[in-house]
């Protein structure tokens, strides 16, 4: 996989503290059920794409890594927060948090693992609950208030970047 088909994507955390490039042919993309990655993410499923580990650059910080079995390390920005990595120990492949693309629908999910932890209430939700909420006009000052006051960082490189707030 390193370097093939010339593809260049960019990435990184919240805050902008950690940027990554990724150089080269993605791998797989799923989404991971497992009780492990639920946690790490503070959600219901991980969403990763496999990267080889020489086509990884990381091009403003790197990630703090945490042991979360005996044989992965998790990484993310210490200072926003941002799940970025999963990462077999002394394995070729890195996994990379979709949503920390810069443009993280261009990637296609094909595979699920571990549902046996999935969470059955998410399916109902993705396909029955009510998507008009945020679009409901007593929510357009709210919705203004928070777009005007985003210390996101962009979806785009930046040769610097202020450091959100930290409380």
């Amino acid at each position: 996989m390193s370097g093939s088909g010339g593809e260049v994507k960019t990435g990184g955390c919240q805050c902008g503290a950690v940027r990554f490039r990724v150089e080269g042919k993605l791998g797989e993309a799923s989404i991971c059920h497992c009780r492990m990655c639920q946690k790490a993410f503070g959600s219901f499923f991980a969403p990763l794409v496999d990267v080889d580990t020489s086509d990884l650059t990381w091009t403003r910080g790197k990630p703090t890594y945490f042991e979360s079995s005996d044989v992965v390390n998790r990484g993310f920005c210490s200072n926003c927060g941002t799940p970025l990595v999963f990462a077999y120990r002394d394995y070729h492949l890195t996994g990379l948090a979709i949503g920390a693309f810069d443009d993280p629908g261009s990637i296609e999910i094909t595979k699920q693992h571990w549902v046996r932890d999935r969470v059955s209430s998410l399916v109902d939700a993705v396909t029955k609950a009510p998507c008009d909420q945020e679009d409901a006009p007593e929510f357009a000052s709210i919705i203004a208030e928070i777009d005007a006051s985003i210390h996101q960082h962009p979806d785009y490189e930046t040769p610097e970047w202020p450091m959100g707030k930290r409380l």
